[in-house]
């Protein structure tokens, strides 16, 4: 519980430092107040995990590269699973891999996350957590966004001043998390995963559980709680498509795209400097002195 309360300390801070500097502009109980501090929430962590999301990217490459030692274990063991579950561990613990590495942000939000839905949950109830004082609650519960408090749930809608306008939205907003979840996924798989990947399989398997289980889980999440998660999915997919389109794992549809793109530039920056060549020699030849030929005279012309 000490690492709960301490990361609830740690994020409660951090919105009510937000909270500091938007409030001159929008007010201390605006709930565009409120919504943005989260966002700025989001945006602090995601940057401190970007060592974490580095590691992740490395795993990644790392599992690609020994895809094809991995298939000849699962080969070669084909009928003994504990086997084939020690040989791949060997050879994790030989090249340095770390499968779990690959999901390190996502282990690691966690307990962010949880953290700030008991922060909201206290401020739904009335009760300050972390650093959130009296007065900051009273001000975070008078707090709207469309109508709906930042620390109301679709379950509990009926507690807020207009369910059906809490109805509306967190419903709104559950389905675009769970949208953000599944494209985020899609997107890694598609296009930055090899078609021969034996973990494309279990890959595939969560690109639809996860969405399940935010759809199910999310009519209990309050409103700032959805904020968060559908930004921070926000944040995934640009960082991620970054990811993919500059820096591809190899053998993968994304890393091929690259290539031609690559090859296509090259081609393009040739044809220019070809062009320029030519451009350069026209000048030149343009710029040279024209050199005017004596008219020939006639012979009486001359005596004269």
């Amino acid at each position: 519980m000490f690492i709960i309360t301490w990361l609830e300390t740690a994020v409660s801070w951090i919105l009510v430092t937000f909270h500091a500097l938007l409030s001159p502009m929008f007010g201390d109980a605006s709930g565009i107040t409120w919504g943005l501090s989260i966002v700025g929430l989001v945006i602090v962590i995601r940057v401190l995990l970007i060592p974490l999301f580095v590691k992740q990217i490395k795993a990644q490459r790392n599992l690609q590269i020994l895809q094809p030692q991995m298939k000849e274990i699962q080969k070669k063991y084909a009928g003994d699973r504990q086997k084939q579950s020690e040989e791949m561990m060997k050879l994790y613990r030989e090249t340095g891999t770390n499968p779990l590495s690959s999901c390190l942000p996502i282990i690691v939000q966690a307990p962010i996350f949880f953290a700030l839905f008991r922060v909201l949950q206290g401020m739904s109830r009335g009760v300050a957590v972390g650093v959130l004082t009296p007065e900051l609650v009273a001000q975070g519960r008078e707090a709207t966004i469309f109508g709906v408090p930042i620390y109301g749930t679709f379950m509990n809608a009926s507690e807020t001043p207009n369910p059906t306008a809490t109805h509306v939205v967190t419903l709104a907003m559950i389905i675009l998390m769970s949208l953000t979840t599944f494209i985020t996924q899609r997107q890694l798989i598609v296009k930055n995963t090899a078609a021969d990947n034996p973990i494309v399989r279990q890959q595939k398997l969560l690109l639809y559980i996860f969405p399940i289980m935010f759809a199910i889980g999310g009519i209990n999440f309050p409103l700032g709680v959805l904020i968060y998660w559908l930004t921070t999915n926000l944040w995934s997919m640009g960082q991620q498509f970054w990811v993919i389109r500059n820096n591809p794992q190899p053998g993968t549809p994304a890393f091929e795209a690259k290539a031609r793109r690559d090859a296509a530039k090259a081609a393009k920056k040739a044809g220019t400097v070809a062009a320029a060549n030519t451009a350069a020699i026209e000048v030149a030849e343009e710029a040279k002195p024209v050199r005017n030929q004596p008219k020939k005279q006639s012979r009486k012309k001359r005596k004269g």
